[in-house]
């Protein structure tokens, strides 16, 4: 497990790389896809933190979560104050305020 520094970019660079994934799946209790986080410009640093989620935790509960905002570091914050404008971290805000856990899937690229 990574200890998260005051960067995103520099805890980006401790996670392990996305090569080979081509989207993330994140399932509720249900089985219902609420959400891909697709392998594209602009969305690989939050793949890259919920694929490491996925390693670290096995589920995004509120545990994970919580670790998952120290890791987007500044990001978080900006997310906190303009709700809506990072919805891969608004969703884990709403797990740590109470919100059901999710799994999380990941597709391999070419699968």
């Amino acid at each position: 497990m990574i200890h998260p520094g005051a960067t995103f970019k520099d805890n980006l660079q401790q996670l392990p790389a996305i090569d080979g994934v081509q989207r993330i799946d994140l399932i509720d209790a249900q089985g219902k896809v609420l959400a891909s986080i697709e392998n594209q410009p602009g969305k690989q640093g939050s793949l890259a933190v919920y694929q490491y989620l996925k390693q670290a935790f096995g589920a995004l509960d509120a545990q994970a979560a919580e670790h998952g905002l120290a890791v987007f570091a500044e990001h978080t914050a900006d997310a906190r104050s303009r709700p809506g404008a990072h919805p891969n971290i608004d969703r884990l805000l709403e797990i740590v305020a109470g919100g059901g856990p999710l799994q999380i899937e990941i597709v391999a690229a070419g699968g």
